[in-house]
Parts: structure tokens; C-alpha cells; sequence
């Protein structure tokens, strides 16, 4: 066996610089004469973009922007031709391929050299065509890192600012924000943006959309899906996964045409001759290829990556296709999907249930497996057989993205720890864990206020840490609080309301207890209801916090009122909901039963309360679900008084359906341990109160109180520490 590794290694290494060689070869581009006219042809973005940052901070605003569009319009140009000149190099060379031997070892003969320098010529020629050398050449890990933060479009949104440019600004401001929702300036900035008279709704638009098209595909097929519109469903993740399969492509085509860069020559993990290093670049292209998978399955902002995002979409698709009549067509995605897991029980008993539906023709034209599919899952298992290798004779290094891998890929000697890794990737809650709290909250305690009674318990909510409470507020006090949201909504000249965020079917209007009192202040908004406002806010922390027997204080995290209306004309045929079932501190992925506590969630919250003020509405009613966010477990109807109290956490998903005829108001509270994340604004509008020599019920002092918040780098914006004054999600 010592004796034949060596060359094995050698030969090997000999196939995968091949696939190498098509990327590597391509990156002399800088060196090949171009035929095109140099002031034609693209230049280097990064040099652009940081003359842009130059003129910002000289404050050279016209400077600024110009050079910041160049540098994002001339890379996008660039992706686009490395692509184009991927596919027509697609199939440079293939003549020569006849001409191989086909006994085992035929890639060492010369013609497959010739094959590879052809397609590696194309590539060059094609490049050099469109791009200038130094465009061709790889950017620091700066420019990937400033390009793929959009952190172009936060400087760009200041700039257009300084230009007036208002509408540009928004635009800006929210691109930035969908690939960083915890940035708290960007959500201030864009809730100023949204009030200005001159930015339209339709500023608010994510500039690099285009790029991220299939997220925005997949929840519109999921939209369908929740409303049964089982043939709007099936089209819409038909477009899903052709979209997902173009951007991977597209991804692909990045990894083979840019630029590569040789390892260094006394890194000690690279050792050996030519072969071995050309196998270790062989290989770091197809990582990279792999790795596309990872990529594209992250949505804007996020950290972590849907799992199994392609057998997903067909998962959906194959059950729309049968739930719309379209037998033949469930049959052919169900074959796809079973190319990823070909003994998956219920997907085989799947089939059979369509084949007898059919009439038991499960052979019938047109149900054999996608053409895409297929090739995308043969090219896969290639690929990962060469990188396996990779991993147990060259000291490679790869993390397979894919849950679906076959475990005969894996070489033997690797077996026990990919296993122990798929496992771990792959845990699913059962229904034991989905049922049990962390929060360190334990419902049962007393209710500390006269008047007060407990409707519904764990027990007759179907969950961990609920809660409803009647008697909370009085209707002389319900009516108080209605009267002062409408007379919020006359003085801010907004009697249209906002859209919801939501549903495009709804508009709302939201009131803190800080513009509450600025509007009391200039006489818009009688003072005693707003001090009512913010007593009955502290009235629900001090239930909630007996009721869950919290071991440390609670502290408000947000607070405010929020009215919910249908928009006329638009209610016929509602099969969408008010709000979308989420939780609240993490991001539920019902699919997987999983819930990321990761931005754009708000982590930090740990207690939640709905305190609702009317019953005059239709619709509206609140609910929970089971993890999959489709097991409805306990219904509550609002009414004057009502308090439903609720851990934060993932044993408790919540959503709200359509409100489809008069205004539901209702004042959601959110609490939290720590005091860092303390609801700034409501201290301050207690300030003012004290500067004016009113008294105003606070919540008591705790240990460290007093001490003032970590100072915060401009350029970090994790949640850790966020400022209470960020424009929030507007909640139930």
C-alpha cells in the first residue's frame, strides 16, 4: 500500500488540476494583450471605492457619490462577464476529448492538456475583451468584506443626504439595512426617511434585490402556500428552485473564472511537488464550488444558512403539485427530491400514494427526475468524492455544506466524525424539548392586583409559561387610552396610517410613551391619559412579573400602543394574516423547528404581554402554534382588559389573523433582564416628568443601576448594548 500511494496521490492530483487548471490558466488574463479599446473595457472597482471613501470623509459629497456608483456598478458589470465568459467557455475543447484514450489513466494523455489550455484560453480571451488586467486581479479581503456588509450603501446614504438627494438616501439606507437589520442608526435614519414628505413609498427598495431574488421568491411561495392557492404555490416554487439553481450557478461561475491565489511556499500544511500544491488549488476551487451551497442559502443579515434549501423547495413544490391536480408533475419533483435522499421513507411512500392515484403509471412520460437536478446532484457527488480524497491523503480541509451527502462518499477513516457532524447539523426537536423553557420564568405565582382574575393557565393555553389575565383595566380606562390614540392620529396629521409591514391589506398607527408626552407637552394629547398609558404599562410588568415568579427584575424592553385597520376595498377573499406566527427573541424556522436567536430577532427580550383595549373588530384574534407555526394550541379573543403574558422564547410562537373590519388597538409590552437593554426612551419621557415636578410610577432600582452604558464602536452594531431608541418592528 506504501508503495502506491505516492502515485495515486500524483494521479489524482492529476484529475482535479484539470478542473483547476480552467480557473487557474484563466487568471494570466492580466497578462494577454486585449482586442478591445482600453477605455471600453472594465476597470478595478476597489480603486474607485476607496477615492469614493476619500471624498467622504473630505465631505466632497458629489465626489463621493459618483465614485461609490462607479465602484458598485463596475463590480456587478464584472460578476456579470466572469459568468458570460464561464459559459461560453462551457464547452471549449470538447473536440479534443475524442481523442482520448479510454482505458483507466486517459487523462494523462497530452490531448487532455491541449483540452484544458483551450478552455483556459477561451476564458482569458473573453476576459480580456471586456475587463482591463487590473480589473482581472483579486481585491483585498477588505473590499470583499466592505462589498459584502453593502457597507458602500451606508456611506452612500449620508452622502445623498448631504446632496438632498432624499429619495436616493432612503434607497440606500435600506439596502444597507437588509444585510445589517441590527445596525441602530440605519433604523432611525430610515423612520426619519419614511416621514419626509418628498421620499415615496417605493424609495424603500433593496438595490441588490436582484441578487437575492429567490428569498423573495421562496416567502411569496409560501405566501400562496398559507393560503392555499395551491396553483399560484406550485408556479411560485417552480421559480424558486430555477432561481436558487441560477444563483448557485452564478456563484460557481465566481470560484472558476477570478482570479486564484497560489499558496505560500513555506506554509507548513503545503507540502510535496508541483502535483501537490496544483492539487491543493485543484481543491480550494472546489470547496469554493461547495461552498456556493452555504452561500446562497443565507438570506441578507443573516448568520446562519437554511439547511438543505434545494430539497426543501422540492419538498414544497412536489406537495402543491399534488394538492393542485398536477399528479405527473408531483411525480417528477418527487424523483428529484428522491436523488438527495433516495430511502427516505415517507418521500417512497409518497410516491407510491401518487402512483396509485394515478392509476399506478408511476412510469408515465414525463415523471422521470429533473435534467438539473440530476446534474446538479451528479456534479455534486463528484465533487465531494475529490474533496473526501482530498481530506484523508492530501491534509485538506472541507466542511461539507450538505446534509444530504451519502455516507459510501465519505471515505472509511472519515466515517465517525461525519457522522457525529451530520448529526449534530441535523437534530430536530422532538416534541419533549420543543415543550421545554429555559427562560428561568415558572407561571403560577400570585396575581398582586384587586380585581385581577386568571381566565386561562398553562394548562388551558396548551403551553409553557402562558397566561391570561381579565380585569386588567377598566373600560372607563380602555376608553381613555382608545381616545388617546385618535387624538394622537389627528395631531400627527396621519389618519391614512402606515402599511403594515406585514400584510399590504392592513395599516396601522403606533404611539410611544415619548411622543406621547412631546405631544402632550405642545397640547395635542390630554396629560392624564398619557400618564395612564404609562401606568397601565408598569400595572402589566408588575403581573408578569408575579404571576412568572421571575428570580431578577424586569425591565421594559418596548412599549406601545398600536391600533391595526384593514384598507378598504381590499378584504374579499383574505387568506393572510395580520401578523406572521414568530417568536419573538429568535427567528422561527418552521420548516426545521428550529429558532436562531440571531439577528434580526430581538435576542434580548425575555418576557412578552399583549394588553388588549376593544372587541369592537373583526378578525384579529390571537393564537399559538407549535414550532411548525401550523398546529394552532390555544385561540385568545381580545377584549377591554385582557392581559396575555408569555415568555419570549421559542416554546412560545404566536401570530395574529386578519383584522377585516374596524380598528383593534391593543398596548404590547416586552420585557427584559438585562438592564443594558432597558427601554431608553420611557426613562426619558420619566425624566422630563421629574424635570417638571410630576411624580410618575418607575419600575425600582436594581444593583448597577445607575452606571452608564458601554460606550459602542460606530462601526460594531451588534445587539449587545443597542441603544432602546431603534425603530422597532411594529408588534402585536
Amino acid at each position: 500500500m506504501a508503495l502506491r500511494s505516492k502515485p495515486l496521490c500524483v494521479y489524482v492530483a492529476q484529475i482535479i488540476g484539470v478542473l483547476f487548471s480552467l480557473g487557474f490558466l484563466a487568471s494570466a488574463a492580466g497578462s494577454g494583450i486585449s482586442t478591445g479599446s482600453a477605455t471600453s473595457l472594465l476597470p478595478a472597482y476597489d480603486p474607485l471605492y476607496y477615492l469614493g471613501v476619500r471624498a467622504y470623509f473630505s465631505e466632497d459629497w458629489e465626489k463621493a457619490a459618483e465614485h461609490f456608483e462607479k465602484s458598485i456598478s463596475i463590480r456587478q458589470a464584472i460578476l456579470q462577464t466572469r459568468r458570460k465568459c464561464h459559459d461560453d467557455c462551457l464547452f471549449a475543447g470538447d473536440d479534443r476529448l475524442s481523442y482520448l484514450e479510454t482505458e483507466t489513466g486517459s487523462l494523462w494523455d497530452l490531448y487532455a492538456l491541449d483540452w484544458v489550455q483551450r478552455r483556459a484560453e477561451c476564458a482569458r480571451f473573453c476576459l480580456g475583451r471586456a475587463v482591463t488586467p487590473a480589473g482581472q486581479l483579486p481585491v483585498s479581503t477588505d473590499i470583499d468584506y466592505e462589498f459584502g456588509t453593502r457597507n458602500a450603501y451606508n456611506f452612500l446614504q449620508l452622502t445623498y443626504f448631504k446632496l438632498g438627494k432624499m429619495h436616493k438616501a432612503a434607497a440606500a439606507a435600506h439596502t444597507f439595512f437588509v444585510a445589517n437589520p441590527s445596525h441602530l442608526e440605519m433604523r432611525n435614519n430610515i423612520e426619519k426617511y419614511r416621514r419626509m414628505d418628498e421620499v415615496t413609498d417605493d424609495a424603500f427598495m433593496d438595490r441588490e434585490k436582484e441578487l437575492e431574488r429567490h428569498w423573495e421568491v421562496y416567502d411569496s411561495a409560501v405566501l400562496a402556500e398559507s393560503s392555499s392557492d395551491w396553483k399560484r404555490a406550485v408556479e411560485q416554487w417552480k421559480d424558486c428552485v430555477n432561481v436558487t439553481l441560477q444563483h448557485t450557478e452564478d456563484c460557481r461561475a465566481q470560484c472558476v473564472v477570478a482570479s486564484k491565489t497560489l499558496p505560500e511556499e513555506d506554509a507548513p500544511e503545503r507540502t510535496g511537488g508541483v502535483y501537490e500544491r496544483a492539487a491543493a488549488l485543484s481543491l480550494s476551487l472546489l470547496a469554493c464550488q461547495q461552498s456556493c451551497v452555504t452561500l446562497v442559502a443565507t438570506r441578507p443579515g443573516r448568520v446562519s444558512a437554511q439547511e438543505d434549501l434545494l430539497p426543501t423547495q422540492l419538498e414544497h413544490l412536489h406537495i402543491a403539485q399534488f394538492k393542485a391536480g398536477d399528479l405527473k408533475g408531483a411525480i417528477q419533483t418527487l424523483r428529484s427530491l428522491l436523488l438527495f435522499y433516495p430511502s427516505d421513507a415517507d418521500s417512497l411512500n409518497n410516491l407510491q400514494l401518487y402512483s396509485e392515484t394515478l392509476g399506478g403509471d408511476a412510469n408515465a412520460a414525463g415523471t422521470e427526475p429533473s435534467q438539473e437536478i440530476s446534474r446538479y446532484v451528479k456534479r455534486s457527488l463528484q465533487e465531494k468524492k475529490l474533496l473526501y480524497f482530498g481530506m484523508e491523503n492530501l491534509n485538506f480541509n472541507f466542511t461539507d455544506p450538505d446534509l444530504w451527502t451519502p455516507e459510501d462518499i465519505v471515505p472509511e477513516s472519515l466515517r465517525e466524525t461525519w457522522r457525529a457532524e451530520r448529526e449534530r447539523l441535523s437534530g430536530m426537536p422532538t416534541e419533549e424539548e420543543e415543550e421545554t423553557d429555559d427562560s428561568g420564568f415558572y407561571a403560577g405565582g400570585s396575581v398582586p392586583l384587586v380585581g385581577v382574575t386568571i381566565t386561562m393557565d398553562d394548562q388551558a393555553l396548551n403551553g409553557t409559561n402562558r397566561v391570561l389575565l381579565d380585569g386588567v383595566l377598566s373600560q372607563k380606562e380602555c376608553d381613555a387610552i382608545l381616545q388617546l390614540a385618535s387624538s394622537a392620529t389627528s395631531a400627527t396629521d396621519s389618519s391614512r396610517g402606515r402599511r403594515s409591514p406585514y400584510t399590504p391589506h392592513e395599516k396601522f398607527e403606533g404611539l410611544t410613551i415619548l411622543r406621547a408626552l412631546k405631544l402632550s407637552q405642545d397640547g395635542f394629547l390630554n396629560q392624564s391619559d398619557v400618564k395612564l398609558l404609562h401606568e397601565v404599562g408598569e400595572r402589566a410588568r408588575t403581573l408578569l412579573h408575579a404571576y412568572f415568579r421571575s428570580p431578577s427584575g424586569l425591565f421594559f424592553s418596548f412599549s406601545h400602543l398600536v391600533c391595526r385597520s384593514p384598507v378598504p376595498g381590499h378584504q374579499e377573499g383574505r387568506m393572510d394574516l395580520s401578523h406572521p406566527v414568530h417568536v419573538d427573541n429568535c427567528i422561527l424556522e418552521p420548516e426545521t423547528k428550529q429558532c436562531w436567536r440571531e439577528a434580526p430577532a430581538f435576542t434580548h427580550r425575555d418576557m412578552s404581554g399583549i394588553l388588549y383595549l376593544n372587541e369592537d373588530f373583526e378578525g384579529g384574534e390571537f393564537f399559538f402554534t407549535k414550532r411548525d407555526a401550523k398546529t394552532v394550541t390555544a385561540r385568545v379573543q381580545p377584549k377591554c382588559g385582557r392581559l396575555v403574558g408569555f415568555s419570549s422564547g421559542p416554546v412560545n410562537p404566536h401570530g395574529v389573523t386578519a383584522v377585516t373590519s374596524g380598528r383593534r388597538c391593543a398596548l404590547p409590552v416586552w420585557f427584559t433582564k438585562e438592564h443594558h437593554h432597558r427601554d431608553m426612551e420611557r426613562e426619558e419621557a420619566e425624566a422630563l416628568w421629574t424635570a417638571d415636578g410630576q411624580s410618575v410610577l418607575k419600575e425600582e432600582k436594581k444593583d448597577g443601576e445607575g452606571a452608564q452604558p458601554a460606550a459602542r464602536t460606530g462601526r460594531s452594531q451588534a445587539s449587545r448594548g443597542r441603544s432602546q431608541r431603534e425603530i422597532r418592528r411594529e408588534e402585536l
